[in-house]
């Protein structure tokens, strides 16, 4: 079979978005190897994490014109290369598919994976709630099938994008096989003096933005006796979470990571106390997954997708009771065994995010299109 893919996330986004697609892709290209996956990116790759597989294939604009207007060819344009490139399935992996695919008889899957800006518009501009809320509605009706990636989102497509539910496919995530890797004592010791870590701490990794609601963390360990290390892209609310940090004297206490890889971030995960994900709302939570692989106990928000991801031993609060947060913090920091327990556990739970099972679920959907189409 050859599938084609939206790849300007997988070649151009870091975190996110960015590591679904490279996950997802080279979770298929590993178990189905004798499948080819062409990869359809618009400008030269920043990042460069899937040229090892024989069988991902990148594809740029093959026209002059395409190549110096290549945010539109991804729109509608790139069809006549997908003919050419005879790709026999198309998966939009970030909410999008080209303009008048269905049209052209290329059956086609698209990934959403979440409508945040339809929950909490106050978070996006005006027009970047139209184009989002556009390109969503149009890549969940033309399409042949919509992958959700947790029942949360697929609510969501059904209550704000209209969508029949027997036309929505929940697929769960992974994460990237780092964080299935046990730490070395020596590589533990070689981050700890790199970064300055201290001996107990808990962990938040995530965009440091409204939504992910970091300040609560800092509030909930104010009397605590450990230390919080962030990891994660800074935006405005960075200052709002600064400003409580210097005005209450907790800059000796909360440490900003930055320059982390991928490596370090694993054993950062295995080296935490506990992991705090205070977030209001998501589309799934892959820090979590991430943390329950590295056998970390997590502490996060109850309701919506978290009991999803986190499972039935994870510890749920109410993201905006400090007080909350903080019992939860401490009664984990003075009890080892309860700390134990819910990692086993959790590391348990979290098998059914394995890339075998991602592979299987993912392609028996391809599959099931392609026959109904013949």
């Amino acid at each position: 079979m050859r599938i084609g893919f939206d790849g300007k996330r997988a070649f151009h986004n870091a975190t996110g978005l960015g590591n679904y697609s490279r996950d997802l892709l080279k979770i298929l290209a590993t178990h189905f190897s004798d499948d080819e996956y062409y990869v359809y990116n618009t400008k030269p790759k920043k990042i460069d994490r899937l040229s090892s597989f024989n069988n991902i294939i990148e594809k740029l604009p093959v026209v002059a014109f395409w190549k110096k207007f290549s945010s539109i060819w991804r729109q509608g344009p790139i069809l006549s290369q997908l003919k050419k490139d005879q790709i026999q399935l198309y998966h939009g992996l970030s909410g999008e598919i080209p303009r008048g695919i269905k049209k052209s008889g290329i059956p086609s899957v698209v990934t959403i994976h979440d409508l945040i800006f339809v929950r909490y518009p106050e978070l996006y501009s005006f027009f970047d709630r139209k184009i989002h809320f556009n390109k969503f509605k149009y890549a969940s009706e033309k399409a042949d099938k919509v992958i959700a990636i947790s029942e949360q989102t697929k609510n969501d497509i059904i209550t704000f994008l209209g969508i029949e539910a027997s036309k929505i496919e929940v697929i769960y995530q992974g994460c990237h096989a780092v964080f299935k890797e046990e730490v070395s004592i020596q590589d533990k010791s070689e981050v700890k003096k790199k970064f300055n870590l201290p001996e107990n701490f808990i962990l938040n990794v995530g965009t440091i933005e409204e939504r992910k609601n970091l300040l609560s963390i800092v509030k909930s360990i104010k009397e605590l006796k450990t230390h919080l290390v962030v990891i994660g892209r800074k935006t405005t609310y960075y200052q709002t979470v600064l400003k409580y940090i210097d005005d209450n004297r907790l800059s000796n206490r909360v440490h900003f990571l930055e320059g982390v890889d991928l490596k370090e971030l694993a054993t950062i995960y295995q080296m935490a106390y506990v992991f705090v994900y205070p977030s209001i709302f998501e589309g799934f939570g892959i820090p979590i997954i991430e943390a329950l692989y590295s056998k970390t106990p997590v502490i996060t928000s109850k309701g919506g997708v978290f009991p999803e991801a986190g499972g039935p031993d994870t510890c749920y609060v109410d993201p905006s009771n400090t007080e909350e947060f903080s019992k939860a913090i401490e009664n984990l920091l003075n009890n080892k065994q309860k700390r134990t327990e819910m990692a086993d556990r959790g590391f348990t739970f979290v098998q059914k995010f394995n890339d075998d099972v991602i592979a299987n679920n993912i392609m028996q959907l391809y599959r099931s299109i392609l026959n109904e189409r013949n």
